[in-house]
C-alpha cells in the first residue's frame, strides 16, 4: 500500500515538473502557454506566423502555407536581436549578437587605389621609324651593296648600284637644259632665260624622285657626263629586316627592295582582356621581362590603348615605346608585362572604394551592408550598390554608397541570413514576401519544398 502511494507521489511531481518546464520554455521564448489551435499547435502571444519550409510567408495569425499547404507555425524569437520595422532591409542586433556574428565595418572613402594587371605580348617595329624602299626607276641591279637580313646601315649609305636607261637620259637631258640655260643668260633674253631655268629645275626634281641625293645631282652637273650606274642612298640609319632582291636582277618601278627599322626605340605591343581596359590608360608605368635576357627587368610607359577590340581574341591592344639603345630586345621576343594599373585617368578623379570583402556579389546585383549610426543597438541596412571595376583589394563604387559610411567587411553573409530567415529581402530572396510571384500555378499544384 504505501508503495503504491509513493509511485502516485512520484508520477505527480513528474507532470507537475513538466508543466512547469513547459511554462519557462514558453517564456523564455516570448510567449504563453495557451491552449492548443485547430491544428495541434499550442499558440503563443507571437504575432507573425510562417512556414517552416518558406520563410518568407508571414502572416498574421495561424493557417496553412499559401505556397504548400503546410501548417504555418509561430515565429519565436531567439533572443539574439529584433527587427526593425522601419525598413525593410535593416536589421538590429544586440551588443552580444554582434559580437558573435564577428562583424566588423571600415569607412566608406575616397583614395587612389592600384593593381598590378599581368599582361602578355611581343616585341615589334616602331612603325613610325620603319621605312620600305622600293624602286623608283625601272633597271638592273648591278651591285647589292646591302646583301643579307641584319645589315647595319646609315642614311646615305650606298644601298645599290643600278643601271637604268631612262636614268642614263635624264642625266644627259639635265646636261643639255644647263647647256642651254648658259647660252640663254649670255644672250641677255630673259624670256629664254626663264624658260631654260624652268627645264633645269624640272629635270633636276625629276632625278631627286628617283633617289638621287643633292650631292650626286650636284656631281653630274659639275662634270657634265652621265653615269651609267647610279647608287640609290639610304634614307635613313637602321638595320635592314627584309631584302627582296638579288644583284643582277631586273626591277621594275615600284618593286620592294629593302626594308629598314630604326630599332633604337621598339614597340612593345600587349594584350589585354575586356574586363582590364577599365584600369589601363596611357601614362601609367609598366615593367616586362623577355626570356633572352634573363635576370633583367625592362621599363617602360604605356602610350596607346587601342580603340578596337579583336573580334576573334576579345581582347585590346595595348602599346608601350621603350628605348633600346642596348639593342637587346628584338622584334618578336615574348614579353611578360606588369602595368601599374588604377582607377585614375578616366576624368572620374579620386574614386570613392570599398574593401572588396564588403559586397556580397549574386553575379546580377551587389548588396552591401551599412551601419546606420544614429540607431541606439547595432543596426545594419542591406542596399544594393553599382560597382566599378575592381582594384586590388578594393571595388570601386559607382552608386549607392556616400563617403564617410560605414560597411560591413567581415559578417555581411551572416546578416544577409539572418534577414533571409525573417523573411526579408536579402542577396539570397531580393523578392521576399512577394508571394504571386512564388506560388504554383494551378497545374503544378501540390507541395514544392
Amino acid at each position: 500500500m504505501s508503495l503504491g502511494k509513493n509511485s502516485m507521489r512520484w508520477r505527480g511531481l513528474l507532470v507537475g515538473g513538466a508543466l512547469l518546464g513547459a511554462a519557462l520554455l514558453a517564456l523564455s521564448c516570448g510567449g504563453e502557454a495557451g491552449p492548443e489551435d485547430g491544428h495541434g499547435h499550442a499558440e503563443s502571444r507571437a504575432s507573425v506566423w510562417t512556414c517552416s519550409m518558406h520563410p518568407q510567408v508571414r502572416q498574421d495569425g495561424p493557417g496553412d502555407c499559401p505556397l504548400c499547404g503546410m501548417d504555418l507555425i509561430p515565429v519565436e524569437d531567439d533572443g539574439g536581436g529584433s527587427e526593425d520595422v522601419e525598413g525593410e532591409r535593416t536589421l538590429t542586433v544586440t551588443e552580444a549578437g554582434r559580437a558573435l556574428m564577428e562583424i566588423e565595418t571600415a569607412p566608406v572613402a575616397r583614395m587612389a587605389v592600384a593593381a598590378d594587371v599581368a599582361l602578355v605580348g611581343k616585341v615589334t617595329y616602331d612603325e613610325g621609324r620603319v621605312s620600305r624602299i622600293s624602286a623608283w626607276v625601272p633597271g638592273r641591279i648591278e651591285k647589292l651593296h646591302v646583301d643579307y637580313v641584319g645589315f647595319e646601315i646609315r642614311a646615305g649609305e650606298p644601298m645599290v648600284d643600278i643601271y637604268g636607261p631612262e636614268l642614263v637620259a635624264a642625266q644627259e637631258e639635265l646636261i643639255q637644259s644647263l647647256d642651254a640655260y648658259r647660252e640663254a643668260r649670255t644672250s641677255r633674253n630673259e624670256r629664254l632665260v626663264e624658260s631654260t631655268l624652268d627645264v633645269v629645275q624640272a629635270v633636276r626634281q625629276r632625278l631627286r624622285l628617283w633617289g638621287l641625293s643633292e650631292a650626286q645631282i650636284a656631281e653630274i652637273e659639275t662634270w657634265g657626263t652621265a653615269e651609267p650606274r647610279l647608287s640609290i642612298p639610304a634614307p635613313i640609319s637602321g638595320t635592314v629586316v627584309a631584302k627582296n632582291v638579288t644583284e643582277g636582277a631586273y626591277i621594275t618601278t615600284g618593286q620592294m627592295l629593302f626594308t629598314i627599322a630604326d630599332l633604337s626605340v621598339v614597340w612593345i605591343e600587349l594584350s589585354a582582356y575586356e574586363s582590364d581596359l577599365a584600369l589601363l590608360a596611357p601614362g601609367q608605368p609598366m615593367q616586362f621581362t623577355v626570356e633572352a635576357v634573363p635576370g633583367r627587368t625592362f621599363s617602360g610607359v604605356l602610350s596607346f590603348v587601342e580603340p578596337i577590340v579583336n573580334p576573334v581574341t576579345r581582347t585590346i591592344a595595348v602599346r608601350a615605346e621603350v628605348q633600346n639603345a642596348e639593342r637587346l630586345l628584338m622584334p618578336g621576343m615574348f614579353v611578360r608585362a606588369n602595368v601599374k594599373a588604377d582607377a585614375r585617368g578616366h576624368g572620374r578623379g579620386t574614386p570613392l572604394v570599398i574593401p572588396a570583402t564588403a559586397p556580397l556579389l549574386t553575379g546580377e546585383r551587389a548588396v552591401v551592408y551599412v551601419e546606420l549610426e544614429d540607431a541606439d543597438a547595432p543596426t545594419f541596412e542591406g542596399r544594393e550598390v553599382t560597382l566599378g571595376p575592381r582594384v586590388g583589394d578594393f571595388y570601386v563604387v559607382a552608386e549607392g554608397l556616400a563617403e564617410g559610411e560605414r560597411v560591413v567587411t567581415e559578417g555581411a553573409f551572416k546578416l544577409d541570413s539572418a534577414l533571409q530567415i525573417r523573411a526579408k529581402p536579402s542577396m539570397m530572396s531580393p523578392d521576399a514576401g512577394d508571394y504571386d510571384s512564388l506560388r504554383p500555378q494551378a497545374d503544378n499544384a501540390g507541395h514544392h519544398h
